[in-house]
């Protein structure tokens, strides 16, 4: 009952086009694994353009979690715990999200986004942390980009299967979440190593010199 409601809103927004793709998305309350195979639909009606749709997802897709940033930026955790549950967001999903925030810091803004039952309410901890918000917005749309993309592509190749897609997509997000991290990772260790072998060097001729 309640998602044949949420889908009755979504489809108002269709008339609006590309912009009622982002507008969609803006409210948080919505979930985007509904929206986007919805919206992978619509291309495959030829009501929209894929690459379009894409793009108007990826930035719908960052214009919500914006606005749970700026709950947690300027309202805090009292604010949270009194009005978190009108945005869905449960405790547990909170506690989750703020662990992996202390964890792994700013980039959690990106990682966080693989994660089920964390990528909604990791803006809350950011904004709570008064993260640099180009950076938030950067480090949320370059993870929302491949995210939009594969639910909107598969709802358009699942046609009028396209509430599939939702179940299909989560399956391979965690996991590809953890891939990015150990990738990021090692070219971090790679990288602070190239810059140790910079240094000794310079260390070896001041010491020679003196």
């Amino acid at each position: 009952m309640f998602e044949e409601i949420i889908l009755t809103f979504i489809e108002s927004f269709k008339d609006l086009s590309y912009f009622g793709v982002v507008l969609a998305l803006t409210f948080e309350f919505i979930p985007a694994e509904l929206v986007l195979p919805l919206v992978g639909y619509w291309v495959y009606q030829g009501d929209l353009n894929l690459v379009l749709a894409i793009l108007a997802g990826s930035i719908g897709g960052v214009t919500g979690p914006l606005t749970l940033y700026a709950l947690g930026r300027f309202g805090g955790r009292p604010l949270i715990d009194r009005y978190g549950k009108y945005f869905f967001i449960r405790e547990k999903d909170m506690a989750t999200a703020e662990g992996f925030f202390e964890k792994y810091g700013a980039f959690v803004a990106f990682l966080g986004r693989f994660i089920p039952g964390v990528r909604t309410v990791i803006s809350v901890p950011c904004g709570m942390a008064k993260m640099n918000v180009v950076l938030f917005i950067v480090y949320t749309y370059l993870a929302m980009l491949p995210i939009t993309a594969a639910y909107v592509y598969v709802g358009f190749r699942f046609g009028p299967h396209w509430a599939d897609a939702a179940s299909v997509i989560s399956i391979y997000l965690k996991p590809l979440g953890i891939g990015i991290l150990l990738v990021l990772i090692v070219l971090l260790i790679f990288r602070y190593r190239k810059n140790q072998k910079r240094i000794r060097p310079v260390k070896s001729t001041v010491d020679a010199r003196k």
